[in-house]
């Protein structure tokens, strides 16, 4: 009997075993089922600095209220490639690697990067000036454009700063929509009788150099969506201020950042659309050739009070009705 009972125990503890085993085997099938169904979205950034960030957060957080949370049914893969092309030329080779759903990306650099490496994954693109201009036009590609009004920026500093005869345009030049914008801010300065010269870099070491001669030979500094400039500016408004020479940008961020004022957008409502045309390609199945590119219509005027104060600049009272 005593035989039968260890026997029996053996048995059991076999039976349990192989069932723990049974079940922890499709507890993990389970889990890589649920995976596997999960849709891949692939988040490339060319460098950081607030309005790509906020480009980036604007678009997770409307994924989010449309029910797509990463972790969840979505897995996002974020790469930063910290202002260097070849690296972002890698981060786009491996999201095409991976095979991912779709590939977002933010700024003209890695717009072009994923646009090179694949003409098949859809790809959304954010923080692009004018897709168009830059060879963004494939039937994959749709996204926001974050053009702004240009002829508004320049009339801001006729209206803020009327004295100004001398505008002086700092840019990347290997930022094809700085070169665009440049082009425009010029041909705008010329309408209202003020000359444009530009001022351009190749690289972050030599900013400080040429934003200091610039600020020596101009009335005010103009910077437009330009990517380098924009990652530097507390420095750039530190140049300029020592020199007392206003800067007048494209975006907020640059503002909070030191610069005088701008006519500028929200980049976090720019991400929300671009997460709504997400929205319609995972969920729907639209086509990105079948989505147009899209524009934020409204920006606002923004005024860095403190900056302005430093300057002896007055805000006019026709102009304070618009701050928010």
């Amino acid at each position: 009997m005593e035989e039968l009972k260890m026997k029996l125990k053996k048995w059991y503890i076999l039976i349990s075993l192989i069932g723990a085993i049974l079940g922890f085997a499709t507890l993990l099938l389970t889990k890589q089922g649920s995976e596997g169904n999960k849709k891949e979205i692939g988040i490339i950034q060319i460098a950081e600095h607030d309005c790509l960030d906020e480009a980036r957060r604007g678009f997770i957080e409307g994924l989010s209220e449309q029910g797509y949370n990463d972790g969840d049914n979505i897995k996002i893969d974020y790469q930063n490639a910290q202002g260097d092309q070849s690296v972002c030329n890698s981060i786009a080779d491996s999201f095409v690697q991976t095979k991912d759903s779709l590939i977002l990306a933010i700024s003209t650099p890695a717009a072009q990067s994923v646009s090179n490496a694949t003409d098949e994954i859809p790809i959304l693109i954010t923080a692009v000036t004018d897709p168009k201009s830059c060879g963004l036009n494939a039937k994959n590609i749709t996204g926001t454009s974050d053009m702004v009004p240009v002829e508004k920026q320049i009339g801001l500093i006729k209206r803020l700063l009327p004295k100004t005869k001398k505008i002086g345009i700092l840019y990347c030049s290997g930022e094809i929509n700085s070169k665009y914008q440049a082009e425009a801010a010029s041909a705008e300065a010329k309408k209202l009788d003020m000359v444009a010269e530009d001022y351009t870099v190749s690289n972050s070491n030599e900013l400080s150099q040429v934003a200091e001669y610039a600020a020596k030979s101009v009335d005010v500094i103009f910077v437009p969506t330009d990517n380098l400039v924009v990652s530097c500016m507390p420095m750039v408004s530190r140049v300029a201020m020592k020199n007392m020479v206003p800067i007048i940008c494209s975006e907020v961020a640059s503002v909070k950042n030191g610069a005088l004022a701008t006519y500028g957008m929200d980049y976090y409502k720019l991400g929300k659309i671009t997460a709504n045309q997400a929205v319609q390609i995972l969920k729907y199945g639209r086509r990105p050739e079948d989505i147009p590119i899209e524009h934020l219509e409204n920006v606002k005027l923004t005024v860095n009070q403190d900056t302005a104060q430093k300057l002896g600049i007055e805000i006019p009272d026709e102009m304070k009705g618009e701050l928010e």
